[in-house]
């Protein structure tokens, strides 16, 4: 490939990364006001606010060591809310690329994700970003931006072929999953320490 021919190829992936947005045929719209957390359990609302990449799904998981919980498909212009056992959990998101996200939750609580897409070779990578409840904090449950946030996005659910698409691409994930976990677990407790939510951050 020339380097014309490359230049046409990175213009195309620019395109349909900032172009149109689709949603998953798997998860449906509700109408239902946000997800309450019982004294037992906490909520997680996944966002996604950016319409960066709208052509590309992401999607999202609870991580253990012998199974993971599939959570949902985020699509540009949803929010995903998760009811999670208290405790220690890794969250994953999965589309060109796989990544992670820290959380210590407590029960009662709600606590909310930023779903970041970003720039990848082929399609749009993503990111699990922590909102602190911290007004310090470069992305926090205090600011405007975070109000637009849950303005702008609209809630889903997961549909009745979720759960199916899952078991069909539970190998091909665990794979994708597996070697991401390399890269995490190489990563500085520093940068890590940015990709956490702690119990405080919940409301």
């Amino acid at each position: 490939m020339n380097l014309q021919s490359f230049k046409v190829v990175l213009l195309g992936v620019a395109v349909a990364l900032s172009g149109c947005m689709t949603q998953s045929k798997y998860m449906t719209k509700t109408s239902g006001a946000a997800a309450t957390p019982s004294p037992s359990n906490a909520v997680v609302v996944f966002l996604r606010p950016s319409s960066f990449g709208g052509t590309i799904q992401a999607s999202v998981y609870d991580t253990g060591a012998q199974e993971d919980k599939f959570v949902g498909i985020v699509s540009a212009g949803d929010k995903l809310a998760y009811a999670a056992e208290p405790g220690d959990h890794l969250f994953m998101v999965i589309a060109e690329n796989a990544d992670f996200m820290i959380a210590h939750l407590d029960a009662g609580k709600t606590y909310y994700v930023d779903v970041r897409p970003r720039p990848g070779m082929w399609k749009a990578r993503f990111s699990l970003l922590p909102i602190h409840n911290d007004p310090a904090a470069k992305y926090n449950t205090q600011s405007q931006e975070f109000q637009h946030w849950l303005e702008k996005t609209a809630w889903v659910e997961k549909g009745p072929g979720a759960d199916q698409w899952y078991r069909e691409h539970a190998s091909d994930i665990r794979e994708k999953k597996l070697d991401y976990m390399r890269k995490w677990d190489r990563m500085e407790a520093s940068d890590k320490a940015n990709l956490t939510l702690n119990p405080s951050d919940g409301k």
